[in-house]
């Protein structure tokens, strides 16, 4: 895997993602209670943008636009209105430097809309 540093750990704001960018693809990492988690920045129900509009509530991303969730563990969908998952990306910190590997997103939770949970 190729890991591009994006930032140190003093950059990442609380209780919202930062966006970082690598050719066409933006990535929002977020900093969940000492845990450095990224995944794709566009929301996949409206493609807002996640670090520039949402925010997290513990260990939820929240999508401003219409109030969707995420777990920003696995990217699953949380809340509709979104009824896909976000795609993760690997992340490594060393030191303070916080590295993505933006090639090698994933899709960790397959879910359907029957499996979206109010909450």
């Amino acid at each position: 895997m190729k890991y591009t540093k994006v930032c140190t750990l003093s950059d990442l704001p609380d209780d919202e993602g930062l966006k970082v960018v690598e050719g066409d693809t933006a990535v929002a990492v977020f900093n969940v209670n000492g845990k450095v988690l990224a995944t794709q920045d566009r929301c996949s129900h409206a493609k807002w943008s996640l670090s520039e509009g949402g925010y997290l509530d513990g260990d939820v991303i929240v999508c401003s636009l219409h109030m969707g969730k995420f777990c920003a563990h696995t990217g699953a969908v949380k809340m509709a209105p979104p009824w896909k998952p976000l795609k993760k990306y690997p992340v490594k910190v060393e030191g303070e430097d916080v590295f993505v590997a933006f090639e090698d997103g994933y899709f960790e939770a397959e879910q359907s809309k029957s499996k979206v949970m109010d909450g």
